[in-house]
């Protein structure tokens, strides 16, 4: 059972940010990415929509044989993550969840901005978050509508990109923030632009590498992590264009692959 692949999923190619974190700090395992690009994105679905969606593919994951899996979607987590846990109890299922502790720890000036999705700010995980670890720091929630979009599309930079983000980061400066969290997977891929747009003396925090040393320890005392002697190997499947697929896995992580294609047959996931 530990030398079983982990499973890795998320609306698109989002869940690469976190996908690259877990074979960074756990090299020997390996990883099936699940993207399912036919229903991207998830932050403008209903709740029951993501359940479904969440349900489906965390069974198909567990067919193949994953020994854990990883929900790199953090609008997936909000909505999903109890739900999977209560219809999958003999897996380990990570989540994310927005780094406000991290934040409110750094913020000098108690002004904390979160840029995420519609469906994010309204589950349960995120309030339960911010009430939990924000105290006296204000929290600045900040929508950001489209952004998933353009990451989707490899527009990671350019005059766009920078508008956009640009009318998402203005409110959260004006409110007074020094701190900032990305709260979904997608935003780590133009962290860059973030951080040439708002300058050196912001802190901009991205939940990947958290979640891959949780998912180490959660693996460690289950008695699941891979030995040395694992050979690793990772496989990629999409719900949408495999080749496109491949080329934005290319484009954001620098992995070369074939990814499979899944399709969506009455509420059911099928490889293709």
């Amino acid at each position: 059972m530990s030398g079983a692949p982990i499973g890795i999923f998320d609306s698109g190619v989002g869940g690469l940010s976190v996908w690259r974190q877990v074979v960074h700090h756990l090299p020997d395992e390996s990883v099936i990415y699940l993207a399912d690009q036919a229903h991207v994105p998830y932050g403008q679905r209903s709740a029951q929509e993501i359940r479904a969606y969440c349900s489906e593919i965390a069974a198909e994951l567990m067919a193949m044989g994953c020994k854990a899996i990883v929900v790199a979607c953090n609008t997936a987590s909000a909505v999903a993550l109890e739900h999977l846990r209560q219809a999958f109890p003999q897996l380990p299922i990570v989540g994310l969840e927005p780094a406000v502790k991290p934040a409110v720890e750094l913020t000098r000036s108690g002004v904390v901005g979160v840029m995420a999705t519609p469906a994010t700010f309204q589950g349960e995980l995120y309030r339960a978050t911010v009430g939990r670890w924000a105290g006296d720091v204000k929290v600045v929630e900040q929508v950001c509508i489209g952004l998933a979009d353009l990451v989707e599309m490899g527009e990671l930079e350019g005059e766009r990109c920078d508008a956009l983000l640009r009318s998402f980061l203005n409110p959260m400066l004006a409110a007074g923030a020094d701190t900032i969290v990305l709260g979904c997977t997608h935003y780590p891929f133009v962290i860059e632009a973030i951080r040439r747009l708002v300058g050196p003396g912001l802190a901009v925090l991205d939940p990947a590498p958290a979640v891959a040393r949780h998912l180490g320890e959660r693996l460690a005392a289950a008695s699941l992590l891979c030995s040395g002697s694992c050979r690793s190997e990772h496989q990629f499947f999409t719900s949408a264009d495999p080749q496109a697929f491949d080329h934005a896995v290319a484009r954001l992580v620098g992995a070369r692959c074939l990814s499979q294609p899944l399709t969506w047959r009455e509420g059911e996931l099928l490889r293709g």
